[in-house]
């Protein structure tokens, strides 16, 4: 099942995608996917309503509606830095023993083909490619990667923007690399477990202005998806509607020779991951 949330910004509605490509209008399920219906169990009901035939169809097909972050507010968004070792040596990053972890700031998830703003001041924007994976119930202090997998509500292409500049140059954290407002690009649909047989074994793709920058496969992960989210469990409690980035393969521009190609105004992005859809945003100049 293909979950997402369409209309305008603040005003969105709850959709499922059909087999043909079209919507299904699921507003008189829930309201929103977030904490408290994800809690609720609103993806059980919303798979019953599927099976039943007992969703209308909406009247805009979904290349006419915008399609907002198929998860309204997540309580947090935990990344992973360094999980490709492609990536991890194009940076000349050490590999990591243990999951690298940072925090980004909920508020820069944005709908899959929104703008995405270059903050004031950046010389260095770049792109990143990773698959998102949504928290479904509490998740805390996890044994198994069964039981880890069992707390997944579905995945989602994940876009983390960073500025390198403030990132790594600037002393700190780098939370203030990755927090800038709308560096989250989200979607485009949250898809459900039952689709993604094996979340190893996807085939993830970046392309700006048309010219491919990243290609790689989640089989490569240092820590895979279950072990990562077993992990994160026993230093923090994952909450439904919580969304992890797992980390992103080689090809950023920060691991690319001089000149480096960071973003700037007018750049195209888009990327996709096998099965999960395909993101586009434009960049501008805040």
């Amino acid at each position: 099942m293909r979950v997402l949330r369409v209309g305008e910004a603040g005003a969105e509605r709850l959709a499922v995608l059909d087999g043909t490509g079209g919507l299904l209008d699921a507003s008189g399920i829930a309201d929103d996917i977030d904490h408290r219906s994800l809690a609720d169990g609103v993806l059980d009901r919303l798979a019953e309503a599927v099976a039943a035939g007992a969703l209308p169809a909406m009247d805009a097909p979904v290349d006419r509606v915008r399609v907002g972050a198929p998860v309204a507010r997540p309580g947090k968004v935990v990344c992973i830095g360094l999980n490709y070792l492609d990536h991890a040596e194009e940076t000349g990053a050490e590999l990591p023993t243990e999951p690298v972890v940072f925090m980004k700031d909920p508020w820069t998830v944005s709908g899959p083909y929104d703008e995405v703003l270059i903050p004031r001041d950046s010389v260095k924007t770049d792109y990143e490619v990773e698959l998102a994976v949504v928290i479904g119930r509490t998740a805390r202090y996890l044994e198994s990667d069964e039981d880890a997998l069992a707390c997944v509500a579905g995945y989602a292409v994940s876009h983390d923007v960073s500025e390198r500049a403030f990132q790594l140059e600037r002393g700190g954290q780098w939370d203030k690399g990755k927090s800038c407002e709308t560096f989250n690009p989200l979607g485009p649909w949250l898809v459900t477990p039952d689709e993604v047989p094996d979340p190893q074994k996807l085939s993830l793709r970046l392309t700006v202005n048309g010219v491919e920058r990243q290609h790689g496969s989640t089989a490569d992960m240092v820590f895979p998806v279950a072990e990562t989210i077993r992990y994160l469990s026993r230093f923090m409690v994952l909450h439904p509607g919580d969304v992890i980035n797992t980390g992103t393969p080689a090809g950023v521009a920060l691991g690319r020779p001089e000149p480096r190609p960071y973003l700037r105004h007018g750049d195209v992005v888009e990327c996709g991951i096998d099965g999960l859809g395909t993101m586009r945003q434009t960049f501008r100049q805040a």
